[in-house]
């Protein structure tokens, strides 16, 4: 049995269906996760990654944990996993951990409690993800527009369904252990250019406008911690040459190349029509 944590998250939906298809065992977690929300044969508990004790029903029974870095005690969540017998977690934690561990203090945290628990672990660090650009969705489908900052710096977003292979990859070989990936799609892309990429998606065109530093800060700072706005926006716009270079992670776990951001586009175009 495998237990995913953020089981309706874009990366969790897309692990849960792989490992079902492969007909693994599954327990789908999430706060307010409900039957209606898993392949049916899928066991789902709704439990909350921030209280600890009430991840025993969702532990028990499994041998691995996928794990999100959320809630403030992730020492708490890996001795409930322990002592529900799981022998091997897999954490997603995002690649700012290891270029910026400053402003990205929090998966660091998760990092430090997974390599210190005891148990067979492997870390995952993935770069943006191409669902950032859901961030875009009203305003392409009202307007056709689009707005962001820093229109012409390219990172290697990925495409979390590949992030959800590598887990499901990594969670079923022991080889894995002990191994940091990080985890990106196989080109740099620009905001300017992923736009036109959902435009083609489309077949209509969709304007581009760039934000200022300050007008995304802004924007940013209603729903993110200021120190993980910080943090981005300095990937965004100034990101290291680690940043932006292209991981041989993905192809290596899985034997072919990362998905691009067009082919996203193309398979998420309903959300933006």
């Amino acid at each position: 049995m495998i237990v995913v944590t953020g089981a309706t998250g874009n990366v969790g939906r897309a692990l849960v269906r792989m490992l079902t298809e492969a007909q693994v065992p599954v327990t789908a977690v999430a706060r307010h996760i409900t039957g209606a929300d898993v392949p049916p044969g899928v066991r789902a508990v709704a439990a909350d990654l921030a209280e600890p004790a009430g991840l025993r029903v969702a532990f028990d029974g499994a041998e691995a944990l996928f794990l999100l870095v959320a809630g403030e005690n992730p020492h708490g969540i890996l001795e409930v996993a322990k002592t529900a017998g799981i022998r091997k977690v897999v954490l997603l934690s995002s690649q700012g951990a290891g270029t910026r561990p400053e402003a990205y203090r929090h998966p660091g945290l998760f990092e430090a409690a997974v390599r210190e628990s005891g148990l067979g672990w492997t870390i995952l660090r993935s770069g943006g993800m191409a669902t950032n650009a859901f961030a875009w969705a009203e305003s392409i489908r009202t307007r056709r527009e689009v707005a962001a900052p820093f229109g012409d710096v390219g990172l290697p977003f990925i495409d979390p369904d590949d992030v959800a292979a590598v887990a499901a990859a990594v969670l079923g070989q022991d080889a894995h252990l002990g191994t940091v990936y990080t985890l990106t799609g196989p080109a740099p892309t620009t905001p300017r250019e992923r736009a036109a990429a959902i435009a083609a998606a489309l077949g209509e065109p969709v304007h581009f406008t760039e934000q200022t530093r300050e007008e995304a800060h802004k924007l940013m700072a209603r729903f993110m911690p200021l120190p993980v706005v910080e943090g981005t926006l300095a990937i965004l716009g100034e990101p290291t040459e680690g940043e932006q270079r292209v991981s041989p992670d993905v192809e290596r776990v899985l034997g072919r190349a990362p998905g691009t951001f067009a082919a996203w586009a193309e398979r998420s175009a309903a959300a933006f029509r």
